[in-house]
């Protein structure tokens, strides 16, 4: 008997994240950046919209090993229009939207992480994802900031925007294309989530 309560405790906990409004409904859809016919930001050969899947995917990952139902806007490279992402969220009873980018500067000065929302709710998510996503890397902190983003604005749940870094920054293309930094912002970011959903 304490074997089995151990395993139910076990799983209840996996990762060290219990998720009950998610086991109730909640359906978290990620929305990887671009793709098809829009590749997003490209700087010295790399795509931002191979980078924003592959992020996409673990998370995708990590919260589905902690009992979360997920859904994503594509699951290859194809194009979407904003609207359809906006969409698939809106499809849900129960939802959250989070949509990954990241950012360029045709200066090639820009550097770090910002997160966007729009609406109280969607600033709730976005501050826990972001304020994970900081602590986890040591690129700048550009901040949490309100925008009308299509994506945003059009989703009826709470939604945030997360800008991983700069592919314009040589520094920031060099992390964002290894499996270790990927594997970093996917985790903060799908912790963010997570505690979000606990609140």
């Amino acid at each position: 008997m304490q074997f089995t309560r151990f395993l139910v405790i076990a799983a209840l906990f996996m990762g060290g994240f219990f998720c009950p409004e998610a086991k109730a409904g909640t359906v978290v859809v990620l929305d990887p950046g671009h793709g098809g016919r829009d590749a997003g930001a490209r700087w010295a050969g790399v795509s931002e919209k191979t980078l924003t899947l592959s992020i996409a995917r673990k998370v995708e990952a990590i919260l589905k090993a902690r009992g979360v139902t997920t859904a994503m806007t594509r699951r290859s490279d194809i194009y979407r229009s904003l609207e359809s992402r906006a969409a698939v969220a809106n499809s849900f009873r129960k939802s959250i939207f989070v949509s990954i980018h990241c950012n360029a500067d045709s200066e090639r000065e820009g550097r770090g992480i910002e997160t966007y929302y729009c609406g109280a709710r969607g600033a709730t998510l976005a501050s826990s994802i972001h304020r994970t996503l900081d602590s986890r890397t040591t690129t700048p902190n550009r901040g949490l900031k309100c925008s009308g983003f299509s994506v945003l604005r059009r989703t009826v749940c709470p939604a945030a925007l997360v800008e991983c870094g700069f592919l314009s920054s040589k520094t920031e293309r060099n992390l964002l294309t290894t499996a270790a930094y990927q594997d970093r912002v996917a985790r903060a970011i799908a912790d963010g989530i997570t505690r979000s959903l606990n609140r």
